[in-house]
């Protein structure tokens, strides 16, 4: 979709200086990527109360193998 658009240059000076890309085109689809990756995460805040464990579950014993 082709649009025109008035950008804050040094947003876009300073957005350049994070990402790996070469043009404003590659920049804003790159921004539209990460913009909808972090509204499409969901809250973990709605998870609470919501995961059971199990009772035999032992975190110490799994950190004690993988190290």
């Amino acid at each position: 979709m082709r649009t025109n658009i008035v950008l804050d240059d040094v947003l876009v000076k300073e957005a350049f200086k994070y990402a790996s890309v070469t043009t404003k085109r590659e920049l804003i689809n790159l921004a539209l990527k990460e913009f909808v990756a972090n509204h499409a995460r969901k809250d973990l805040r709605l998870l609470r109360g919501k995961v059971k464990l199990d009772k035999d579950y032992d975190y110490k014993a799994l950190r004690e193998k993988n190290n």
